[in-house]
Parts: C-alpha cells; sequence; structure tokens
C-alpha cells in the first residue's frame, strides 16, 4: 500500500474531528473521502500532510511513518496538495507558480542561484519547461505570463493543480478541486483524473459533486462526524444504507 490511515484519532476540545480512522490507498488508484460538511475530511488532508500531527494512529507513507513531521518534510517524501481555499502567489504570474511547486527537485540553493552558475541557469530553463507543460496539461497555456490574481476562481483551482503536479509527487491530494468549476471545466478536470491515474500516480480526493467522484474513484471512504461509516467501491457505497442516510440521499440509491 502507498498510504496507511491506522487509528487516526485527533479532537479539537471537546469537537472529535476524527474517530479510530484507518485505510488504505494501493498505488496507481484514486481514493475518495466524502461526507457531509464537518465530518472531518480537510482535518485529514492537514494530517497527512503535516498541517496537524494526531493524538494517536499512524499515517503510513511508503512504508514509513511520517505522522508530526512537518508539512516541508512531507512534499520531500513525495507528497502534494491543493486546498479547499485556493492558495496562489497572487503577486506571481500563472507561469511562476507552477514554478514555485518544482522547489524540491532544485539543486540550487540561495548562494548558487544568485552567482548565476550555469548550471543554475540550465536548471531554471528546465523548470520553466516543465512549468509551462504542467499548465497545457491543465490548459492553462496561454495565461502563463497573467497575474495570478486575474484568474476567476475555477481557473485557479486548475493552476493550483498545476503548481502541485509541478512538484512531480507519487501522491495528489485534490480538495474539492470542483468547486468553482463550470460544467465545461468539470468535465475537463475528470479527464484530468483518470489521465493522472493512467501514468500511475495516486490521487486522494475530497469532493462534493458525486457524479465526478463517482466517475473517477476506484474507491470511497466516507466520514460522518469524524468516524469511518463505510468504504468500498462506488457501487458499494452507493448502495450502504447509512451512507445514503448520513449524505447520499435516497436520489442515489441504484
Amino acid at each position: 500500500m502507498l498510504l496507511e490511515l491506522q487509528e487516526i484519532t485527533l479532537a479539537f476540545g471537546g469537537l472529535q474531528a476524527l474517530d479510530r480512522v484507518s485505510f488504505a490507498v494501493p498505488s496507481g488508484t484514486v481514493q475518495a473521502v466524502i461526507g457531509p460538511n464537518g465530518a472531518g475530511k480537510t482535518t485529514l488532508f492537514n494530517l497527512i500532510t503535516g498541517f496537524l500531527a494526531p493524538q494517536s494512529g499512524r499515517v503510513v507513507f511508503q512504508g514509513h511513518e511520517i505522522q508530526g513531521r512537518p508539512p516541508f518534510e512531507v512534499a520531500r517524501l513525495g507528497i502534494s496538495r491543493t486546498f479547499q481555499l485556493v492558495q496562489l502567489f497572487d503577486h506571481m504570474s500563472v507561469l511562476e507558480n507552477v514554478m514555485v511547486g518544482r522547489h524540491r527537485l532544485s539543486r540550487a540553493g540561495l548562494l548558487a542561484g544568485a552567482v548565476r552558475l550555469p548550471w543554475t541557469r540550465q536548471e531554471d530553463k528546465s523548470i520553466r519547461e516543465h512549468a509551462l507543460e504542467d499548465l497545457a496539461f491543465v490548459g492553462l497555456a496561454d495565461r502563463a505570463h497573467q497575474p495570478a490574481a486575474a484568474l476567476p476562481l475555477g481557473l485557479k483551482r486548475l493552476l493550483e493543480i498545476a503548481r502541485a503536479l509541478a512538484a512531480e509527487p507519487t501522491l495528489l491530494l485534490l480538495d474539492e478541486p470542483a468547486s468553482g468549476l463550470d460544467a465545461v471545466e468539470t468535465e475537463r478536470l475528470q479527464e484530468m483524473i483518470l489521465a493522472l491515474r493512467e501514468r500511475g500516480l495516486t490521487i486522494l480526493l475530497v469532493e462534493h459533486d458525486m457524479g465526478l467522484t463517482m466517475e473517477v474513484a476506484d474507491r470511497i471512504a466516507v466520514l460522518n462526524y469524524g468516524q469511518l461509516i463505510a468504504t468500498g467501491t462506488p457501487r458499494e457505497v452507493q448502495k450502504n444504507p447509512e451512507v445514503i442516510a448520513a449524505y447520499l440521499g435516497t436520489d442515489w440509491q441504484t
């Protein structure tokens, strides 16, 4: 298994955010995490990526425990993420935002970059070329030199995905990537997720768009009030009475 969550527990005061949550994510799959608002989905992402530490339980990535490590160390291990609330460098261009995403792959330190050694210039060129490829993948190549702040919300989300991909992750966490996208952009997002899976990238997805989720996910974990109430294939989850009552509603019964 690429990622294993083992008995993850975290409380904020009297609020039990996560209560002994366990599931595993095989390499090369799309694992979705769904549930009502406040179910603990983003908290789970923050635990995996080092923004929070569990009170008990283990986060195991590629066979090594990573719970409690700072975010920069987690990123170096090969985990990238997007955020529920888009976080970009608005004062930078679209291209520069993606170039920043490749920092973990750069060999140049501050001194080498400052004196502009020949190999650092070549590395800068390579970073720019790869960033343009990532922008082309998400459909933003023609906006490379626009300020990130000028993009509408839907395109900002696509830019954040391009920046996450720039780090060449082994595991990509997408936190509500379809929020703010129109129907055409959502269809493009679906195609992107499936294409990334075909490349062998493992994706952990939090998403409220159930149409998208059911189309791209290999397996789904369902959280409710911090507890894992079901795991299974999309079809199995759609038929689960507890999931229907807590989140999906009767419209998803088949």
